[in-house]
């Protein structure tokens, strides 16, 4: 549903001269785990790369010093008192915990989150696997548009109010969001390093295609946007991000581009929920006969 991979892809690909920058705050993740460490931003340096909502912590450093060994401090001493109040789907869960304990990068924000396609699959094989993992993508949905409900109430209550300032209600503190951030950098010349999602074109993670997005930091200026070459992920991470992102991507673009039914049943064919071919065109027709969805179903003509 996010469509920072596609889009980004499909539009430099199509339009190689075009500035275009996704942009997505799933980066934020870190500063969350900061919290939990009882580290202040500020002394942190940090490389959160990947591709976008497919991000791991591949360098992480406070006061200049690696800060993986106290994420080990506090996973061994407070995590499991931790795990008894969170709520489904937490961003610093048992189920990041146990993927970095298993392979060795934190995964940062979405990326082992609902909103992040709830990968892995092997967390999610039936409600008791879920559970034990404090996973349940619905509750994590409602408590995203829960929150986001409740922003836009608080901004229809106060809106028409001349008795309150409307600074009380959102005090104006940078929110931490990347998207101003970047256009100061660009429109006033404030130069920052900004997280953003481009092309792969520089290199900037070595392993993925040139042509492909990424998520990275980048200076960004009066000059534009320029990518900063990364450290490297280790392989087995590149192994992750070609099988759950770049694959599914590539079959989503050839059947957009060829308008083909049968490249985007492949495309869910390819997803590790999928259980048949039935049970695919059974999804794919049910979305494409929705009333609004006409331009879609026309698209993708079907093929036998």
């Amino acid at each position: 549903a996010n469509p920072v991979i596609t889009g980004i892809t499909y539009l430099k690909r199509k339009y190689p001269d075009s500035n275009i920058v996704g942009m997505c705050h799933g980066f934020a993740g870190v500063f969350r785990l900061c919290e939990k460490l009882g580290l202040d931003r500020s002394d942190v340096n940090f490389e959160s790369i990947g591709v976008n909502h497919f991000v791991f912590l591949n360098k992480f450093y406070y006061k200049g010093q690696d800060a993986y060994p106290l994420l080990d401090r506090w996973i061994a001493e407070k995590s499991e008192d931790y795990f008894k109040t969170v709520w489904y789907s937490d961003f610093e869960g048992p189920m990041a915990v146990d993927l970095y304990q298993k392979y060795g990068l934190w995964p940062v924000g979405d990326t082992a989150t609902p909103g992040g396609g709830s990968w892995p699959w092997w967390y999610h094989t039936d409600d008791e696997v879920a559970e034990t993992w404090r996973e349940k993508p619905i509750e994590g949905y409602l408590g995203y548009f829960g929150w986001v409900e409740s922003q836009a109430r608080a901004i229809r209550e106060h809106a028409g109010r001349l008795d309150i300032r409307l600074s009380e209600i959102f005090p104006p503190v940078l929110s931490g969001e990347p998207v101003v951030p970047l256009i100061e950098a660009i429109h006033c010349g404030v130069e920052r390093t900004v997280i953003v999602n481009i092309m792969n074109d520089g290199d900037f993670i070595p392993g993925i295609p040139r042509d492909f997005q990424v998520e990275i930091p980048a200076l960004c200026s009066a000059k534009g946007v320029q990518g900063i070459r990364c450290n490297p992920l280790p392989r087995h991470f590149l192994s992750f991000i070609y099988r759950e992102k770049i694959a599914p991507c590539e079959m989503e673009l050839a059947a957009f581009e060829k308008g083909d039914y049968n490249l985007l049943l492949a495309m869910i064919l390819m997803d590790p929920f999928t259980q048949s071919e039935a049970q695919a065109r059974a999804l794919l027709d049910g979305i494409l006969g929705l009333d609004w969805n006409e331009a879609m179903r026309l698209h993708y003509k079907r093929q036998l």
